[in-house]
């Protein structure tokens, strides 16, 4: 089945974490880091979050930069990438950032026990996309987009998505930014959550393509080895 290519961008304390274990939202990176990822945002066809992301957070997943929205519209692209919220029981809130801010075409994937009057009130915001019984099929859903043209997805959280995708062997590319604090608590989310391999045959391998300093901590690309 194809897809687009997936890659994951996270940032992260010195010790993994990338929120409180309160989960509320944490600035890890600087200012250098976040006109990277603005970079990315304006250079993707797609942006990826989960519903946690989404409640915790209340990110807009907007391009931030005028001249990179500008770039785009000349580009023949709209001003923000899709945005997809995997949200399996439809729990997206009407008057979330990424459903009101910000040009562009949204889409919520569920799955079929999605509370029916919550996707009636999100189908007016976005695209609402079944997508499997209890969870949302993520390659079905990459597959549906890819349908539409989206070529490249970035993925920007929570840890159980990047759980669900990287078990699934659905991402190609891991960018993380570790900074120079420690945030510490045994609750508290990691890059990746989820049930966990326990066999180290299981265990997904990465190749490191580059090493970068930016603002007080340090950039890791990596990709994603088969």
């Amino acid at each position: 089945m194809e897809r687009p290519l997936v890659f994951i961008n996270a940032a992260m304390s010195a010790d993994g974490k990338i929120s409180t274990v309160k989960r509320t939202q944490t600035r890890i990176s600087g200012t250098e880091d976040f006109d990277r990822v603005d970079a990315l945002r304006a250079r993707s066809d797609a942006i990826m979050v989960g519903i946690g992301t989404v409640l915790a957070d209340n990110p807009s997943l907007t391009v931030k930069s005028k001249n990179r929205r500008e770039e785009r519209k000349s580009a023949g692209q709209g001003e923000n990438p899709l945005r997809i919220v995997v949200d399996s029981e439809a729990r997206t809130p009407v008057d979330a950032d990424v459903l009101n801010k910000g040009e562009g075409k949204r889409i919520i994937a569920v799955s079929q026990r999605a509370i029916l009057e919550n996707v009636g009130q999100l189908g007016e915001k976005a695209d609402v996309l079944v997508c499997g019984m209890e969870e949302v099929d993520l390659k079905k859903l990459l597959f549906l987009v890819w349908q539409r043209g989206v070529r490249r997805v970035m993925v920007e959280g929570g840890a159980t998505l990047n759980w669900s995708l990287i078990s699934q062997k659905l991402v190609d590319m891991i960018y993380t930014y570790v900074s120079n604090m420690i945030v510490g608590g045994e609750t508290a989310p990691t890059l990746v959550d989820g049930e966990g391999f326990t066999k180290e045959t299981e265990m997904v391998k990465l190749e490191l393509l580059g090493v970068e300093k930016l603002d007080e901590g340090v950039l890791l690309k990596w990709s994603v080895l088969d």
